[in-house]
């Protein structure tokens, strides 16, 4: 038998709020005829049919049908949608005493004998051609209304009929501030309201300011199938299941939930998409995540933290510091407990939007496998880049590290690839002339090391030849000249046969990516293909070449070889002659030999003072050549803190009043400092302090200064003397190594402190408390990032005022463009931050041993009672605990 997928009975699980298409104020077939309006349908059944298919071709999921004071006209459309599958709930648009149309929806199941008896409580109860009016006006329809159990709109707002036109004054002010008004409808954006509402609709007028805001939705009335495809006929609602709480709940949070056809739509992100667990504490547990915002809640020991640990060990993911690594190994091993599989389902949409189930069981690596389950070669972090999990206090520990603090800006870095490969290269290039110089250095050395014994064998050469040596072994003397020549020869062709070794190397060149089997996919494979046969001349050309390079090399062998051959007979009589002076001289007791000996050293240091003059253009050139290296060196560091200077800046507006980031080039000097104490040594503490305090350090002026000499440093650097000394005496090598340094940035983050209305109290991060400290990194951790964000209780460490105004408000704006998981004890995050999926945890037994789960009931929305409830107990400490803060703090 087969066992279960759990990952796709995962997705079936509640994966909470997401957005419905609704158009709030659809008309029946009735009220067409009831107002004479002009129709192309003969019936109400083909006017049905045709608004049912209109909602298919426009996504629609929901309408509310509201004839006017009347519903049995809406029966049958009320049907027919819901056979369709499309939500439809029941309604009426009331026109008030004062002229004011308000819609009036009602819960799905809310039988329509019941609105009939409302309807005839509004003082209508036959009915008649046209819009009748009610006995209630405006103010009174919506007290009414709370009774009835209804949701009132304020239908066509700013058109006729509409409440911020038919009514004025004292009459508007009461009605619009009124609290059982929760939204109002317009055919576009508030942005194109008239400009004597659209202050009001944006709740920034004095008289009618609210304590929340009036939704805006976007609907009018819907009199055919092509109303429909208006834009202004309906907009996008975020409710866990379509029913009037979610439509509550989203007109009392419009910001979060309610999304208008003029409005941008969601950006899609990386996302986590299913989790689940075989064996351990979670044994049978699984998630169904929403792509937005998650919010892990349950007791002390329900598995919250079991759930995010889960995550980063799946996704391989390290941890920051000693403590947060001993957690994460704890609850692997003792909570989820060797052999336990862990499987998560992510999905990518760049370049292409892909899924792939990444796999684990303890203590084994992570396999993923693709949409076909076919093992990939793929690593989660290939597959997820970028995603980031946090543990209980890893964002405090985060807080404390400056190093980590600074690489917090990367993620806000438009990135020019170009700059990081040419910096690769330069830096590449820069130490190769370091180890070039070196080396000429080196040979320099030994070189004058040499010829430094060459005037004192000159001398003793011109004794030697006061004393007639020269004449009467002149012969001897151009042999030791004749046989130098020939030894330059062979030196003269020894470059030749290395570029014959290297040329043989080329070939054969390696085509197989020009193989048919390697282009088989690509369109122009015909003409690619022939790129082979270019490549095959080429290496057939090559191996010609080198062939004749070859022969020419032996020819010039054969030549030399003929020459040394001839002049080794003249070398064998010559030798006689010399070995015969020899016997005559040492009669004489003088020594021929030694100066023989003498003259062949002298001719072989001659060369060298040729060699030295290479040297020297050769040093000449390499010093150019890393001149123009260090300015490009130079040029690109700075290009590259120009982009992280623009990204400080884009973080400093994006949290305008809240956090500000200044960065400083070359801020840090450790790597400086390490050099100066390992490579240069002795005391240089002073020293070393005072360039840490330079505030704008050049290190290309710091090792000019150096060479030279102590005075150029002492007078721009206010050394002291005899360090100044030790650094101008660096060894050249440790002087370039200064020059190819990267000082990286340094930032400084500072968190405004004051209350929201209070004078802004800017202190920096250094300065503030670990709970500060944390605030400000996790409001830079919710920027700028399409890849998942996981934090364990992220409110441990944060103030509960800076939760409320600070990081809720940014994560409301951010999860529109990526997913948050969280787990929380603090009902600020879940409720004021919206949360899309609220995922209750239970659990029995202690971890070792008990079990945890989530029941599906306890999946959702705080539009569905049983999360409500959840929330209530778990977050705010049950009912009572709730009733009496509310008291006491005189709510």
């Amino acid at each position: 038998m087969t066992r279960p997928d759990p990952i796709q009975a995962a997705l079936r699980l509640p994966g909470g709020a997401r957005f419905f298409k609704c158009a709030l104020q659809v008309n029946p077939f009735a009220y067409l005829k009831a107002n004479a309006k002009a129709t192309r349908f003969a019936d109400e059944r083909t006017y049905n049919d045709a608004i049912i298919q209109a909602c298919r071709d426009e996504s629609i999921d929901a309408i509310a049908v509201t004839n006017h004071y009347d519903v049995e006209g809406s029966r049958g459309l009320l049907e027919d949608a819901r056979k369709a599958g499309i939500y439809a709930f029941p309604g009426f648009e009331a026109v008030t005493k004062d002229g004011v149309h308000l819609l009036c929806l009602f819960d799905l199941q809310t039988d329509l004998k019941t609105l009939d008896r409302i309807i005839g409580d509004c003082g209508v109860h036959r009915a008649t051609k046209g819009s009748p009016t009610g006995k209630y006006d405006v103010t009174e329809l919506l007290t009414e209304s709370r009774k009835w159990g209804a949701l009132c709109i304020a239908a066509h707002v700013a058109g006729d009929g509409g409440l911020l036109r038919k009514l004025t004054g004292r009459p508007r002010i009461n009605a619009w501030t009124a609290a059982e008004l929760l939204a109002c409808s317009l055919p576009g954006a508030i942005a194109d309201a008239p400009t004597d509402l659209r202050l009001i609709l944006e709740n920034k007028e004095a008289e009618h300011r609210r304590e929340w805001a009036v939704a805006v939705v976007n609907a009018k009335d819907v009199n055919s199938p092509e109303d429909l495809e208006d834009p202004g006929a309906s907009c996008w609602i975020k409710m866990a299941t379509a029913s009037l709480e979610g439509l509550r709940q989203a007109f009392l949070d419009p910001g979060s939930r309610i999304r208008l056809n003029s409005d941008p739509a969601p950006e899609e992100h990386a996302e986590l998409v299913a989790l689940t667990w075989e064996g351990g504490f979670l044994d049978g547990a699984a998630i169904h995540f929403n792509t937005n915002l998650n919010v892990l809640v349950g007791g002390r020991g329900t598995g919250k933290s079991t759930v995010i640990e889960s995550l980063r060990y799946v996704l391989g993911l390290d941890t920051l510091g000693d403590d947060a690594r001993k957690a994460h190994e704890g609850i692997v091993r003792h909570v989820l407990g060797s052999a336990a599989k862990i499987s998560l389902l992510v999905r990518s949409h760049r370049p292409a939007r892909r899924e792939y189930r990444i796999e684990r069981t303890i203590p084994n690596p992570a396999v993923v496998r693709d949409e076909q389950g076919q093992v990939s070669s793929l690593s989660p972090g290939q597959v997820l880049p970028r995603v980031e999990v946090y543990g209980q206090h890893e964002i405090a520990e985060l807080a404390k590290s400056r190093e980590k603090r600074t690489r917090l800006l990367d993620r806000f870095v438009e990135r020019d690839p170009t700059i990081t490969r040419r910096k690769a290269d330069v830096r590449s290039e820069l130490e190769k002339t370091r180890r070039q110089l070196g080396e000429v250095r080196v040979e320099s050395q030994q070189i004058q090391e040499r010829l430094a014994t060459l005037p004192g064998l000159e001398e003793t050469l011109k004794r030697f030849q006061e004393a007639g040596l020269e004449e009467r072994l002149r012969e001897q003397s151009l042999v030791v000249r004749e046989e130098r020549v020939l030894k330059v020869i062979t030196e003269r062709m020894d470059p030749v046969r290395e570029r014959l070794e290297r040329l043989q190397q080329v070939v054969p060149i390696d085509r197989a990516f020009l193989s048919s089997k390697a282009l088989d996919d690509l369109p122009a494979k015909e003409v690619l293909g022939q790129a082979n046969a270019v490549l095959e001349q080429l290496e057939r050309d090559i191996e010609d070449v080198a062939k004749r390079l070859a022969a020419a090399l032996a020819r010039a062998d054969e030549g030399v070889a003929a020459i040394r051959a001839k002049w080794e007979e003249r070398r064998r009589e010559a030798q006689t002659r010399y070995e015969k002076i020899l016997r005559e001289l040492q009669k004489s007791r003088v020594d021929g030999e030694e100066f023989i000996r003498l003259r062949r050293q002298i001719e072989d240091l001659r060369p060298l003072r040729e060699r030295e003059a290479l040297l020297q253009r050769l040093q000449a050139e390499q010093e150019q050549r890393r001149r123009a290296l260090l300015a490009e060196w130079e040029d690109l560091k700075a290009e590259e803190f120009r982009l992280l200077d623009r990204a400080a800046k884009k973080v400093s507006r994006k949290l305008k009043d809240r956090i500000r980031v200044e960065v400083t080039a070359s801020g840090d000097r450790e790597p400086l400092e390490r050099i100066l104490r390992e490579d240069v040594g002795g005391r240089l503490s002073e020293a070393i302090d005072l360039l840490t305090k330079v505030v704008d350090l050049s290190l290309p002026t710091l090792v000019d200064s150096s060479r030279a000499g102590a005075a150029a440093l002492s007078k721009v650097y206010r050394l002291p003397p005899a360090q100044a000394e030790r650094l101008a005496k660096a060894a050249p090598e440790v002087l370039m190594r200064i020059e190819e340094l990267e000082l990286p940035p340094t930032t400084r983050i500072e968190l405004n402190t004051a209350a929201v209305g209070e004078p802004p109290a800017w202190q920096s991060l250094d300065d503030l408390s670990t709970g500060q400290k944390a605030t400000a990194v996790l409001l830079l951790l919710l920027l700028e990032s399409d890849a998942p964000l996981i934090v364990d209780q992220p409110e441990d460490d944060l103030d509960n005022r800076f939760i409320t105004e600070g990081v809720v408000p940014r994560m409301r704006e951010e999860k529109r463009r990526r997913q948050f998981v969280f787990s929380s004890h603090n009902a600020n995050i879940p409720v004021l931050g919206d949360a899309e999926l609220i995922l209750g945890l239970i659990a029995s037994g202690e971890a070792g041993h008990g079990s945890a789960r989530i029941p599906p009931e306890q999946m959702g929305s705080i539009d569905s009672r049983e999360v409500r409830e959840l929330v209530e107990e778990i977050l705010e400490g049950g009912k009572d605990a709730f009733e009496m803060r509310r008291l006491k703090y005189g709510f």
